[in-house]
């Protein structure tokens, strides 16, 4: 019944507002944060502030990066990814604003889509702004600390590892080539801001839509959250794809508990 509302939610709408999150990537083998009541699974994400400040964290960061990102840097989309591209093929999707940083919905192919927390294959210099591809400075990482290319760990959310019981304190950590300052992901930690302008551009896109569809996603992190809630003032109807708990269950004017790959499936 659920499905058969949301083919119809969707069939009903020309310019939909696609908003993703974690539970879009789950089955491509990238976990998740939260459990279905919203809470985290796990230690918190590193802060920016953490990250920049200390060198230790920095250390920690990215041995645990290290290790995750051989499996992360080759995962592949799934049938929730190919379904939101269909969609944009059909010429239904405004825009497509992922909280993931994954980047596979482009590979799976939409191409109006908006990083909002960024993409964890480019890193950046904080200093000059230099950007490289991850996988450049993962040969690097490797080179310097090739003693810890043998160890494997479980998989964490954000292409790290659960390393928690090694010492890090040996591990080296390059420094930008050019200006020697600190290198970082290309992305959103916590506790640092969304950049103004990608805001403004997909508020723009979402006064142009004429419904939401939300995939994937419990809306705990108030950067995805805000753009429901401006939906929700503009009498624009919500429509959610989530195993449980969303931050907007008040908001919505549809919601599917199922996986997303099992909820867009009638879109392939």
């Amino acid at each position: 019944m659920e499905h058969g509302a949301l083919q119809g939610f969707i069939a009903r709408h020309q310019r939909l507002f696609v908003l993703t999150g974690a539970g879009c990537s789950t089955n491509s083998s990238i976990p998740d944060y939260r459990d279905r009541q919203g809470n985290w699974k796990r230690t918190q994400p590193v802060t920016y502030q953490a990250f920049m400040g200390d060198e230790l964290t920095r250390q920690r960061y990215w041995a645990r990066s290290l290790i995750g990102w051989r499996r992360f840097g080759r995962a592949l989309p799934n049938d929730a990814h190919h379904a939101l591209a269909r969609l944009e093929t059909r010429g239904r999707c405004e825009l497509l604003l992922t909280q993931n940083v994954d980047r596979l919905h482009q590979v799976a192919g939409s191409n109006q889509v908006i990083d909002l927390h960024g993409r964890l294959d480019l890193v950046r210099c904080t200093g000059c702004g230099l950007k490289l591809p991850r996988d450049e400075l993962q040969h690097e990482l490797g080179r310097l600390n090739g003693d810890w290319l043998a160890r494997d760990a479980a998989d964490a959310p954000d292409g790290d590892a659960d390393l928690d019981d090694a010492d890090f304190s040996s591990f080296l950590v390059p420094s930008c080539r050019f200006c020697a300052d600190i290198l970082k992901p290309d992305v959103v930690f916590f506790g640092e801001s969304v950049s103004r302008d990608i805001v403004a551009t997909a508020q723009t896109h979402l006064e142009q839509a004429d419904a939401m569809l939300i995939v994937g996603s419990s809306l705990m992190v108030y950067s995805g959250f805000r753009f429901v809630q401006t939906a929700a003032r503009k009498g624009i109807p919500i429509a959610a794809v989530n195993l449980g708990r969303t931050r907007a269950d008040d908001l919505l004017t549809l919601k599917v508990e199922d996986r997303c790959e099992a909820a867009l499936s009638f879109l392939l």
